[in-house]
């Protein structure tokens, strides 16, 4: 297998990248949180969109659309 290149641990990123993809979506649930509370007092469009943003990314997370694995 000359031509190809060799991955070790089967990762496409680095681990700071990985790490730093990790500590985001540690903090994004109490965005959330935060978020909703703040559309319930005051409901903008805004609002509405980057809460949907911020729970469509937390769930990719926990549901894994996104893995590599099959």
């Amino acid at each position: 297998m000359r031509g190809m290149r060799r991955r070790f641990g089967g990762y496409r990123f680095s681990r700071w990248f990985q790490r730093a993809g990790d500590i985001f979506y540690q903090i994004l649930l109490p965005l959330i949180v935060f978020q909703l509370i703040r559309t319930i007092i005051f409901p903008t469009k805004f609002d509405l969109i980057l809460l949907g943003i911020l729970v469509l990314l937390y769930l990719s997370r926990v549901m894994d659309w996104f893995s590599k694995s099959k």
